[in-house]
């Protein structure tokens, strides 16, 4: 009975537009827990305390809800039709991660699982709930577990039928159902996700450093990017896609049928010089319903003038945008501006260097970082102390 409960699921769940499913045990192995440890204690995590808050009720289904036992695993194509990469190469133009360019795949996730919630319980006693990745769930070691791909080097899902393209959503149930055949590691001696990354961001195989991702970098870090990373960084605004696109398994994929998930004309290449005139009513309506939205349109602002910081042939319209930026209200989006425009056009910084006397220490600190051509060493002393920037809190060294 529990066998045919199991596949009258996955016909469903298949039917509503789900492209992977597969069941796992409501426990995890051993090995995950401790990654995950291992991990928080290195200090990968970042910013992201809630990482480390969480590690507990992530570590183990059973915490999380102790009635689970047995979970559903789903997984949706949003695999594009064209190279993720091919913004990378037009540098007055910003780069956003794939999964990023249409609607928000929470939505749409989270809709469709509640969709296949209701329909499980309308047909059998038991209880369940439904997780999309902003619950405590470690969903790929899971996914792993249920077959529907395997953790590769650079720490994502790889599928044999979708390579690194699918998101996850769960449903843990509280009744026991047979299992799916866990996924093995079919990356070999394979390496090019490792050698891809931009920043070097791993320390090993199956190891990320999320300090160092950008992906991390531009949506999860609230503050200001490190200066050694910044120039890595190029013209990727939100996320980055080099480690996943790279992956040979990606010749599997096929485009995405989800529309949700096809991109948006204003999330493909949008030119910087456009973007850096977003005030914030302009930034939540042009991404509205989209991933961007989430981050805000300062941190936005910062990985856009960091982009500009980066172009290869700036033209006067990016020169304009950092240059009108000196002035903006939000500390993040000024001190990133004085960075890109020492970068692009240091004479037109020099002729706005009564601003080195900024209230906040860690806009001061980036006009101290100016060659004295751009601020002479008087007006930097003036502004406030190395020693003071060095002990700032806000300014990461």
């Amino acid at each position: 009975m529990s066998a045919a409960i199991r596949d009258a699921i996955r016909d469903a769940a298949l039917a509503m537009g789900f492209d992977a499913v597969g069941f796992a045990a409501a426990h995890l192995a051993e090995r995950a827990r401790t990654d995950l440890t291992e991990y928080v204690a290195r200090g990968y995590h970042g910013d992201m305390g809630w990482l480390a808050a969480t590690a507990v009720r992530r570590g183990d289904p059973q915490v999380l809800w102790p009635e689970a036992r047995t979970v559903v695993v789903l997984g949706v194509n949003y695999a594009g039709d064209e190279d993720p990469l091919a913004a990378l190469a037009e540098s007055e133009r910003g780069a956003i991660s794939v999964y990023a360019r249409g609607r928000d795949y929470h939505d749409t996730l989270k809709k469709r699982l509640k969709r296949l919630g209701r329909w499980i319980a309308a047909r059998w006693p038991f209880e369940l709930k439904v997780f999309v990745d902003t619950a405590p769930v470690m969903e790929k070691p899971l996914a792993q577990q249920a077959g529907l791909g395997w953790q590769g080097k650079h720490t994502n899902l790889v599928s044999r039928g979708f390579g690194s393209w699918l998101f996850l959503g769960e449903i843990y149930l509280s009744l026991e159902l047979p299992p799916d055949a866990p996924e093995h590691d079919h990356c070999g001696q394979c390496r090019r996700c490792l050698d891809a990354c931009p920043t070097a961001a791993f320390p090993a195989p199956y190891r990320l450093d999320a300090r160092r991702c950008i992906s991390y970098l531009t949506i999860e870090h609230k503050g200001p990017i490190p200066h050694d990373l910044r120039p890595l960084i190029g013209n990727r605004i939100f996320g980055c896609d080099d480690c996943l696109a790279v992956c040979p398994w990606n010749k599997f994929a096929r485009a995405a049928s989800e529309p949700d998930f096809r991109p948006r004309a204003a999330l493909t290449a949008p030119r910087l010089a456009d973007l850096a005139m977003l005030d914030d009513a302009a930034f939540r309506a042009r991404f509205a319903g989209t991933p961007v939205k989430r981050i805000g349109r300062d941190r936005f602002l910062r990985n856009v003038l960091i982009a500009i910081g980066n172009a290869a042939d700036p033209g006067p319209d990016l020169v304009a945008a950092a240059e009108r930026l000196l002035n903006d209200a939000a500390p993040l989006v000024r001190g990133a501006a004085v960075w890109a425009l020492g970068r692009i056009a240091p004479d037109r910084l020099a002729a706005a260097r009564h601003l080195a006397d900024d209230a906040d220490p860690a806009v001061r600190g980036e006009w101290l970082r100016l060659p004295t051509a751009v601020v002479p060493p008087q007006r930097a002393r003036s502004a406030t102390s190395e020693k003071a920037v060095a002990l700032s809190p806000a300014w990461p060294r």
